[in-house]
């Protein structure tokens, strides 16, 4: 049964949404999901990553959805919207508002180190100020790699570390991303929970919890549970949270710096040639992101003798393929995955073992 997902504007604006969440949680197919069950609205995206080649897009692209055409999505590479809002985001928004049939909802997919807020904070500016309001921000977190302890250790110790130092201490930077990203939110989607077991989906829970109640927001985000990116859209738009105007309530990390950048992270493209077995393609991938501590793999891949391109997609060590799309008669079939770590990721190193 496909849903119309009820839209409140303020004010006469053109709400947008914007969907955040780290590396991997599973923002695109949240997504592509949401596009599925749009029931005719016009939708607009964009999508932002962390790097110089654009997966997300491509994926979405090639869902098959009517709404997913060039013209609906605006593709934002090589950066990070919360550090490129005047010369990459106003001007995209911009761009869509002045079509002859603006969207009626537009939703925003920030890379995975994105920090929110200071992408809300832009919807103050006076280009664009009077005209979209930020309906909600909704962070969506891999159940498994929370469970795992990927971003923070459990809540009991979250809670021992608090009450011994007065406050978290936070020891790396995906922890600090990964807490923004929750502090900013109006909805949280646990996703992936077909991956945990209900001992680790409650542990994972409680973490949300810890670690909203430490940022002290004074709100209560509401958390839903989710396989697969599946949420009726009816929840996801149509919070009317407005949350450009409470900016108070969602602290981050980093407020008290004038700038911000992702020094800690790096990102590269690693070219391979045509692969002919995806199983054993997937176990190297394995052994070569538990070797070098990979945070992220991405990309498209030739195996010859299929028509269609192979999508890899790896969360740590958890490394998922299937083929997605027939390969365009002018296309080029090129092998090519996104890397993503923390700085001091070996580049030469991993380009020599996946090769």
């Amino acid at each position: 049964m496909t849903h119309r997902a009820v839209l409140r504007p303020s004010a006469g604006k053109t709400p947008a949404t914007v969907i955040t969440g780290f590396l991997g949680a599973g923002k695109t197919t949240l997504i592509r999901s949401l596009l599925e069950q749009a029931g005719g609205r016009r939708l607009a995206l964009i999508i932002n990553e962390f790097g110089d080649v654009g997966i997300d897009g491509e994926i979405l692209r090639a869902c098959g959805d009517p709404t997913c055409t060039e013209d609906n999505v605006i593709e934002l590479a090589n950066g990070c919207l919360c550090c490129t809002v005047a010369d990459d985001f106003v001007p995209a928004i911009e761009k869509l508002l002045s079509r002859p049939q603006p969207p009626e909802h537009i939703i925003i997919e920030t890379s995975g180190l994105a920090l929110p807020k200071p992408l809300v904070q832009a919807f103050h500016w006076p280009a664009i100020k009077t005209r979209v309001t930020v309906d909600g921000v909704v962070a969506v977190v891999d159940a498994a790699a929370a469970a795992e302890g990927r971003f923070a250790p459990d809540p009991t110790a979250l809670a021992a570390q608090a009450a011994e130092a007065g406050q978290l201490d936070h020891e790396t930077p995906v922890e600090e991303v990964f807490e923004d990203q929750l502090l900013c939110a109006d909805l949280i989607v646990v996703n992936k929970t077909d991956l945990v077991d209900a001992a680790d989906l409650a542990k994972v829970e409680d973490l949300i919890r810890a670690a909203m109640a430490e940022g002290g927001t004074g709100r209560e985000a509401k958390i839903l549970r989710a396989s697969n990116g599946k949420v009726d859209p009816v929840v996801l738009l149509g919070v009317g949270a407005r949350a450009e105007d409470d900016l108070a309530n969602r602290p981050s990390h980093h407020d008290e710096e004038e700038g911000h950048d992702h020094d800690d992270f790096t990102s590269f493209v690693v070219e391979l040639g045509p692969q002919p077995d995806p199983a054993a393609l997937a176990k190297t991938l394995e052994r070569v992101v538990a070797a070098h501590g990979v945070l992220r793999l991405k990309g498209f891949i030739d195996v010859p003798g299929k028509p269609m391109r192979l999508l890899v997609q790896g969360v740590g060590t958890r490394i998922q393929t299937h083929f997605d799309r027939f390969w365009k008669p002018d296309e080029p079939r090129r092998s090519r995955l996104v890397v993503i770590g923390e700085t001091g990721l070996d580049r030469d190193a991993v380009t020599a073992a996946l090769g």
